[in-house]
């Protein structure tokens, strides 16, 4: 369905930005700085590593790491080009940023001396996002709220590094686990700007993504949710 939804996106977005730009009545850039929080633990994808590691979800047998989902929430900024496309729509194409190293433990198990195993768990998101978006008071009006949706390609790349715990003998190791890609993924839109001078516009914006990718079979889980919220301020200039 995600798929679907990101194509039929994807010919809107193409077919509206090839209309004739020069008709626009304006374009702007617009800047951002927010918070991403990754979807609960409750939500998440089946299969999904961070579930994995903390041993939900899972049929095998497992030695839980002890942090949270919502360790990973973080900063994200960001930027876009946006395109009027007459008085009440708009198509967008941007890019943001998002990163999060999270230390962890094993819940129940400790080295010889006593000390605990750690690991650093560490999330990387890079979105490359296009949207086609609606105005109802009209893009000039001095208060715009919008909704929107489009869709992404998410940069990622996951990693954990540190000691761990061999489950069939119980033995502790040091390794490097990495994977990355790229996967396509549905995203939501909906904000509220205003006019602070002819040119310059302030506002809020939250937006939804969904999006999982595949893993390789050196994590205890097979897949990745990318999924969440995020919470971001907007600064724009019109030009």
């Amino acid at each position: 369905m995600w798929r679907r939804m990101a194509m039929g996106l994807a010919v809107v977005t193409v077919l509206a930005v090839t209309a004739p730009i020069a008709s626009a009545q304006d374009q702007a850039v617009n800047f951002s700085l927010g918070y991403f929080t990754l979807r609960g633990e409750d939500s998440r994808t089946a299969g999904d590593v961070l579930n994995a590691d903390r041993c939900i979800d899972t049929t095998f047998a497992c030695e839980p790491l002890l942090f949270d989902v919502n360790d990973f929430n973080n900063a994200t900024v960001g930027a876009e080009w946006l395109v009027g496309i007459g008085d009440y729509f708009e198509v967008s194409a941007g890019i943001s940023y998002y990163q999060r190293t999270v230390p962890s433990i094993y819940e129940f198990q400790v080295n010889a001396d006593g000390s605990e195993i750690e690991q650093d768990l560490k999330l990387r998101v890079v979105p490359i996002v296009a949207t086609v978006r609606f105005v109802p008071t009209g893009r000039q009006s001095a208060f715009q709220p919008y909704i929107g949706a489009g869709f992404g390609l998410f940069n990622w790349r996951y990693s954990e590094v540190g000691d761990f715990v061999d489950t069939t003998d119980f033995s502790i190791f040091r390794a490097t686990y990495v994977d990355s890609g790229s996967k396509a993924g549905a995203v939501i839109v909906g904000g509220a700007r205003g006019f602070i001078s002819d040119r310059y516009l302030v506002g809020g914006e939250v937006r939804y993504q969904r999006a999982e990718a595949d893993l390789s079979s050196d994590f205890v889980g097979d897949k990745i949710d990318l999924g969440g919220i995020t919470y971001q301020a907007t600064f724009g200039i019109r030009f």
